[in-house]
């Protein structure tokens, strides 16, 4: 919001220079973004008369004017503005002015022969915006010659640029941010206090409010014998300098409460309003829109609506997009002669989706949105009724209100504060001389800190106090910890000391941050680079949760896994020339069930990249990633983390290839899924011929991993003595998974067995129909002695009875 100095000047008393003003809102949380200094802009350049002009001899576009600034000396000046003449007031800029707009310094100069000693300016040349194409002339006739025009032109002062955080919606106007310079330094405030307006029920009017929740208040006051015509000088100065553009004197009021109160305003003409309604009672009302009505707003655009556009009505047809901005067809022009000004209270989620759905904010809209000070309506409605009789000179007949706010004892809440509890949380305050420790916080300074907010405070027991809350304050001050970080923040976060905790103890991550960190690790460690994704997708898919109100229509619903997310990643790196993407991801999901909405963490990932440095030795071709290349990545990361997991033949995922995805299993608990991609879905996304994913519920991972072996390994003997390995082979039926039969042969060969690899399988000529041929390597191994074939042949041969009793396997070896 760009704050006048000059006009904040007569809210309240302002004892600091603008760039100490700037650091100190800034300290305080209001953010001064830039401090524009506008009495640069027009240094030097004086009030000047016109006595004489006449035709350039050689250029029909410029004049030759004789101009008097009051010195005793007139200057001759070539002036090219075709509303220059004799016997007007201008600003002129002497030689040796410099205007920073337009970066000139204004020197003795020929144009076409003839001699210029300055310039008659324009507005624009001093940095007002203005529709004159030409110069600019004063119409007060009493200017004395030679005098400064900045005072003249609003350009004797310094406009801030300040920013309010989220939470204080109170601060968004003029009367706010005085409030809280005087609350900062200790300063006297002048707020004006607008006289009662008294005001019968009107005949012609009547109001019908149906969404009593979305509007809670709503006053018309109807004005008659108004006069259009252009603010005066002081008002449209006052709406420059806050970057609003002057209109007429009507709406110009209404722009000007709404930056000095904060309360949004708008003005119909009552004579287009019964043209709208169809009658001479006019019923305004506030409604929700129906799918499919149209608004052509005041910006020129007719706009669609749907059932969220909150609505004013005029014999229940739009005039105005409530709390957004006002119709082109009711508006107040040039001919109105009669008002019907609206006061409202709008509920700001209405207000926020109204405007997000039609694309437009507005001042009104972005104040609605934050929350409006309910108590402060009246107010608000008197000064713009006040100004528009004293500027327009209209005659305020009627007044009708529809009010069905709560009790205005409920606009203000009481809030129990401690000082133990403030000094405990802000800590020892500086002292005066130096940075050390200078005490605490007094009784008497969270006092004076409070009351200079607007506060009242009510001794409730030691040390302790009722603070009811002034009704500007009500949404972000409910709790004693808002009370506690008002007083830091006006006391100084300055003047509060760095303090550490008397004793220190070493840090320690939880167990779920400390798996998850050795999760990453190990990922990385196998090569896979670390993705994220938004939660938002696409709608259209099963047990989907889809937002009702979301910023765009293609991410309006909850991701159900994070397999589809890494396939688009996938496919989006090929098509920018990165190369096939091996990551992972760490995130949430979210679905539905019949007892409600569900939400889980899982670990999902993609494979499928050329894992090998370079390719020469291969000609420069790529070698696609087998299955078991695939599945011994993520095999590797579960050796990384101790864990033992078994696969399972799976087919519940259609995006993934039936014959060659699994289901991952610790215990009994399913861990997951791991398996290829059809190449059905690979040949619409066209990819490349292998690629794998897996996805892992966390929550399974982290209660596999929360075991006391893993977490504290502790230490096992090993064998000194030599190994000795026997291999066997068998056809087995291809159903029949290799799981399966390492547990069997692991169980057969108890304590000698130290471990069991798969090193072949073959499918083909000579295997048996249904059938494949598999071949294990077992190592056996004692802590007690070398073993001789005599201790291994029964085991080895228990092992192989144990295949054919409990399999049927054909053995080869």
């Amino acid at each position: 919001m760009r704050i006048s100095l000059n006009w904040l000047r007569e809210l309240v008393e302002i004892k600091q220079t603008p760039e100490e003003l700037a650091q100190t809102l800034t300290m305080a949380g209001f953010e001064v973004e830039d401090i524009e200094d506008r009495r640069t802009w027009a240094s030097g350049v004086v009030v000047g008369r016109v006595i004489a002009r006449e035709q350039h001899p050689d250029a029909d576009r410029l004049s030759v004017c004789q101009v008097d600034i009051g010195t005793g000396e007139t200057l001759n000046i070539v002036c090219g503005a075709s509303n220059v003449r004799a016997d007007i007031l201008v600003p002129v800029a002497s030689v040796g002015t410099f205007l920073p707009n337009i970066n000139l310094k204004i020197k003795p100069a020929k144009l076409r022969g003839v001699p210029s000693n300055g310039m008659i300016c324009s507005l624009k040349e001093l940095g007002l915006p203005t529709d004159v194409d030409g110069i600019h002339i004063f119409q007060n006739e009493d200017l004395q010659l030679g005098s400064d025009v900045r005072p003249l032109l609003g350009l004797d002062d310094v406009v801030l640029d300040v920013t309010a955080t989220a939470n204080r919606a109170d601060a968004l106007c003029m009367v706010g941010i005085a409030r809280e310079v005087a609350a900062l330094t200790n300063a006297k405030l002048s707020i004006p206090e607008p006289p009662e307006i008294t005001g019968k029920a009107a005949p012609g009017l009547n109001l019908k409010v149906e969404e009593s929740k979305a509007c809670p208040s709503y006053i018309g006051t109807v004005i008659e014998n108004i006069t259009i015509a252009p603010s005066p000088d002081w008002l449209q100065q006052k709406l420059r300098a806050a970057g609003t553009r002057p209109i007429n004197n009507v709406v110009d009021i209404t722009n000007y409460v709404l930056l000095e109160w904060g309360q949004p305003l708008h003005a119909f003409d009552r004579e287009r309003l019964k043209t709208i309604g169809g009658s001479d009672n006019i019923t305004i009302g506030v409604r929700f829109a129906s799918a499919g009505e149209t608004l052509k707003t005041l910006d020129g655009q007719t706009r669609t609506l749907s059932t969220q556009n909150l609505l004013i009505t005029a014999g229940d047809k739009p005039v105005a997009l409530a709390g957004v901005m006002g119709g082109e067809e009711s508006e107040v022009y040039e001919g109105t002669q009669n008002l019907v000004l609206e006061a409202a209270l709008f509920d700001n989620v209405a207000i926020r989706r109204s405007s997000r759905s039609v694309g437009l904010r507005s001042e009104a809209s972005s104040r609605y949105e934050r929350g409006i000070n309910f108590a402060g309506l009246e107010t608000a409605t008197r000064r713009a009724l006040t100004m528009i009789t004293e500027l327009a000179g209209g005659t305020i007949v009627a007044q009708k209100t529809v009010d069905t706010r709560q009790d205005p004892s409920t606009w203000s809440h009481t809030i129990s504060l401690r000082l133990d509890r403030v000094n405990e949380l802000l800590g020892p305050t500086r002292a005066d001389d130096d940075a050390d420790m200078g005490g605490e916080l007094q009784a008497s300074d969270v006092e004076r800190i409070l009351t200079a907010l607007g506060c009242q405070l009510t001794v409730s027991g030691d040390k302790t106090w009722n603070v009811v809350v002034p009704p500007y304050r009500y949404r972000d001050l409910e709790r004693e910890i808002d009370l506690i970080e008002e007083i830091a923040r006006l006391y100084g976060y300055d003047n509060f000391c760095d303090t550490l905790p008397e004793t220190a103890e070493g840090g320690y991550l939880p167990f779920e941050q400390e798996m998850l960190r050795k999760l990453r690790y190990a990922m990385r460690g196998a090569g896979l680079t670390e993705l994220i994704h938004y939660s938002l997708v696409k709608p259209g898919e099963e047990r989907q949760i889809v937002i009702s109100n979301p910023l765009l229509a293609e991410y309006s619903a909850l991701r159900t896994d994070l397999i589809g997310g890494l396939i688009n990643a996938f496919q989006f790196n090929l098509e920018q020339g990165n190369g096939a993407l091996n990551g992972f991801e760490i995130g949430e999901i979210f679905w539905q069930e019949e007892n409600g909405l569900q939400e889980a963490e899982a670990i999902g990932g993609i494979l499928g990249g050329d894992t090998s440095v370079g390719r020469w030795a291969r000609g420069g071709s790529e070698a696609p990633m087998t299955w078991y290349e695939a599945k011994g990545v993520l095999e590797n990361i579960f050796q990384q983390m101790s864990l033992h997991v078994e696969y399972q033949p799976d087919n519940r995922d259609p995006r993934l290839h039936p014959g060659r995805t699994a289901s991952l299993w610790v215990g009994s608990n399913r861990l997951g899924t791991f398996g290829q991609l059809h190449p059905q879905l690979r040949r619409e996304e066209n990819l490349p011929d292998a690629v794998y994913v897996f996805q892992l519920d966390l929550n399974v991972l982290l209660d596999a991993l929360d075991s006391e072996e893993i977490l504290v390994p502790g230490f096992k003997p090993y064998s000194t003595y030599p190994a000795s390995d026997r291999d066997i082979a068998f056809f087995a039926p291809i159903e029949l998974t290799v799981a399966k039969i390492e547990r069997a042969i692991r169980a057969s060969g108890k304590d000698l067995l130290e471990s069991v690899e798969l090193f072949d399988e073959y499918r083909g000529e000579n295997v048996p129909a249904g059938q494949r041929s598999l071949a294990f390597r077992l190592v056996y191994r004692s802590n007690e002695r070398t073993l001789t074939d005599k201790d291994i042949e029964p085991v080895h041969q228990k092992v192989r009875d144990t295949l054919v009793e409990k399999f049927g396997v054909n053995l080869r070896s």
